[in-house]
């Protein structure tokens, strides 16, 4: 079976750590699995995620930034997530489109039905089963990186907060589709939260 799950939240909110976890875990089931990352997981998406992560004097145009992040997609898409969901794969993807609502629209300030359009246009009609939004107070995930490292991570606390006023709202919207979970848990009691949705979406007799 095909099983496509993202995770979203902001800065520090342990997505990566619990993606892993999550990919882990199905392999021990004898789930085949993948796990990816956005921007990236592509030669030129690991390319443009330089281009978007990097700290630079000059700026990057929201907009640009915006076709960034749908180009990186759209590779990732046709390269990696399209072809391991038609293998049966499980894919697991460390950001997607939500990703880019919450930082380019609700962050941004870009027009929301527009950034909505245009991350509809990347993905054709693949849509997650499953999003993942670990959230917490934005200070608290940031403290967490202790050091900062990218663009986004040395905005302001008041672009964070709309970042997450974003994911909010969106899991609100469409709560059958999104498991919110307070990420300031434990790592342990998080993923297992995790687990007790993520298995009711597989085969009982796996």
């Amino acid at each position: 079976m095909s099983l496509f799950i993202t995770f979203e939240g902001g800065e520090g909110s342990g997505k990566s750590t619990q993606a892993r976890l999550l990919l882990k875990r199905l392999e021990h089931e004898n789930v085949p699995a993948v796990l990816t990352h956005e921007p990236g997981g592509t030669t030129l998406g690991d390319e443009m995620r330089k281009l978007l992560k990097k700290r630079r004097d000059s700026s990057i145009s929201p907009w640009a930034e915006l076709f960034l992040f749908a180009a990186s997609r759209v590779q990732l898409v046709a390269e990696l997530i399209g072809p391991a969901l038609q293998g049966g794969y499980a894919v697991i993807c460390d950001r997607f489109i939500h990703s880019t609502v919450a930082y380019q629209a609700y962050g941004r300030g870009l027009d929301l039905a527009t950034v909505e359009a245009i991350s509809a246009l990347a993905i054709g009609d693949l849509r997650p089963d499953l999003t993942i939004l670990l959230d917490m107070p934005f200070e608290l995930g940031l403290e967490r990186k202790r050091t900062l490292r990218d663009r986004f991570e040395t905005e302001d606390l008041s672009f964070h907060r709309r970042v997450r006023d974003g994911y909010r709202a969106m899991a609100a919207s469409d709560p059958d589709r999104w498991l919110v979970i307070d990420a300031s848990l434990g790592r342990t009691e998080v993923a297992d939260k995790i687990w007790d949705r993520v298995g009711t979406l597989l085969p009982t007799s796996r």
